[in-house]
C-alpha cells in the first residue's frame, strides 16, 4: 500500500514548511472580501500563517498578508486570528 501525500505549505510569517492542516489560511475572494477559511476550501487567493500568536504579530509587523494577497488586510483579521488561537 502505497503512502499518500501530505500537502506541505510555507508561512508567510516564519516562512517554514508545514503540513497544511496546521496552518491557518486567509483567504481573498474574487469578490476582495479577506476572511478566514476554516476549511482550507474557499475560492480565492489564499496565504498560510502558522497557528501561533509570534506568526500573527510577525505577519502584522511585516505586513505579509498584506503583500502576499494583494490587498488591505484590517486589523480586525489579525485581532481574530489572535482571539481564536487563545
Amino acid at each position: 500500500m502505497q503512502k499518500r501525500k501530505i500537502p506541505m505549505r510555507k508561512c508567510v510569517a516564519c516562512q517554514e514548511m508545514k503540513p497544511k492542516k496546521e496552518l491557518v489560511r486567509v483567504v481573498r475572494s474574487p469578490e476582495g472580501v479577506i476572511s478566514i477559511d476554516l476549511t482550507g476550501k474557499q475560492n480565492g487567493r489564499g496565504a498560510y500563517l502558522c497557528n501561533n500568536e509570534e506568526c500573527f504579530k510577525l505577519a502584522k509587523k511585516r505586513n505579509a498578508l498584506s503583500a502576499h494577497l494583494k490587498a488591505e488586510v484590517t486589523d480586525e483579521i489579525y485581532t481574530y486570528l489572535e482571539e481564536s488561537r487563545s
